[in-house]
């Protein structure tokens, strides 16, 4: 039986969606962008809003007593591609060896504005 995460660490669901799913032995987590959950203003600048996702995609983590070494799978979607060199230096700030397994996308926009969106797996 599936299990719904939900936490007030990370931005509520904003249309029909869970902020993740666990199916038991992997939870899948929604995308996340730069939404701060305390204020539901969005970061600006491709730097903050980097952190800010980070920092969304940890508070979905421990609500789950996990952290990032229990992510298995990331992907990156990216507005601008030519950002994706800053946003690597930032997630190799998060992420330790043995590195989850990674797409990263560029595409034309994104939900609010954004600049970037992560979604992750993670392994219990």
């Amino acid at each position: 039986m599936n299990k719904v995460v939900k936490t007030e660490n990370a931005p509520g669901a904003i249309g029909p969606y869970s902020q993740g799913i666990d199916t038991g032995d992997l939870i899948f987590f929604s995308g996340q962008i730069a939404l701060d959950p305390k204020t539901g203003k969005m970061a600006e600048g491709i730097e903050a809003q980097t952190h800010q996702v980070l920092k969304n995609i940890k508070g979905l983590l421990e609500s789950q007593g996990l952290t990032f070494a229990n992510v298995v799978k990331t992907t990156c979607f990216l507005e601008n591609i030519d950002n994706f060199k800053l946003v690597n230096e930032i997630y190799a700030q998060y992420f330790v060896e043995p590195f989850p397994a990674r797409s990263a996308v560029g595409i034309d926009r994104l939900p609010a504005g954004a600049l970037l969106e992560i979604e992750v797996i993670a392994k219990k």
